[in-house]
């Protein structure tokens, strides 16, 4: 695992200040009739326009700025010039490289009016993340975030996927440790002050698995339920978890 020093993190609140800054242009242009591919070309313009680089854009081959996954894509979509529709729900997840630093986080959003299970599922992923951020603390152990999504997921009916987890991020995208949101309370590794830990639910409404399109990216649930994923980018402090590039957000909400 690495450490991050305080003036890193403050880099990483920046890098993921703006990641949040796209994802609220994303709320705001969400509607019936846009497309995936508009919304990445806003999110290049705006992301480069604050001194950032895509995160995502190449790496590892991906094409784009965001992933954009919607109804049953879980994660890894990609923007393309299908119209969204009203009833929709789209999982846009944004990486932004700043200063040497990464900031990662996602949300999932409906378009125009959903129907309940949507809306539902959508409102157990988010508490899912928020209840994993108060698990955040020093000394804590690594195992109480993923136990902290599994149970409020599973308690209200839905299933948390297993084959991709959160992870630990900095100067690079992907870092030890991963985080899973699932199993036992309890486990090690224990939290450390300057540790950083990209948190993301990706929770289906129908049963866990997953199968991967064509493409070698876009990852579906395996019987065409929908699915719901939230992310933010939070370090370990003396003084409890810090939800990076969102300074209001508050462990009690």
């Amino acid at each position: 695992m690495v450490l991050k020093a305080l003036g890193e993190i403050d880099i990483m609140d920046r890098a993921n200040a703006i990641v949040h800054s796209v994802l609220e242009s994303v709320a705001e242009l969400v509607e019936p009739g846009v497309t995936t591919r508009e919304l990445d070309r806003m999110a290049e313009g705006l992301i480069r326009s604050s001194g950032g680089v895509p995160g995502f854009l190449n790496y590892r081959g991906f094409p784009a700025t965001l992933c954009t996954s919607i109804n049953d894509v879980i994660v890894h979509g990609i923007p393309n010039d299908r119209a969204l529709v009203e009833g929709d729900i789209v999982g846009v997840d944004c990486g932004v490289l700043y200063k040497g630093y990464y900031g990662d986080a996602a949300r999932t959003f409906a378009v125009g009016r959903v129907a309940e299970d949507a809306r539902r599922l959508m409102e157990v992923t988010e508490r899912s993340l928020h209840l994993a951020v108060r698990q955040v603390r020093s000394g804590g152990w690594l195992s109480d975030i993923g136990h902290a999504v599994q149970a409020e997921v599973e308690q209200a009916g839905f299933t948390v996927v297993r084959e991709f987890v959160g992870h630990g991020i900095g100067s690079a995208l992907h870092e030890d440790p991963q985080v899973p949101n699932f199993g036992k309370a309890g486990r090690g590794p224990r939290l450390e002050p300057g540790l950083v830990l990209a948190i993301e639910p990706m929770v289906n409404a129908g049963s866990p698995g997953m199968k991967t399109d064509a493409d070698g990216w876009t990852a579906r649930t395996a019987d065409g339920s929908l699915s719901a994923h939230f992310e933010f980018s939070v370090a370990v402090t003396q003084d409890g978890p810090r939800v990076l590039g969102r300074p209001e957000f508050s462990v009690a909400a």
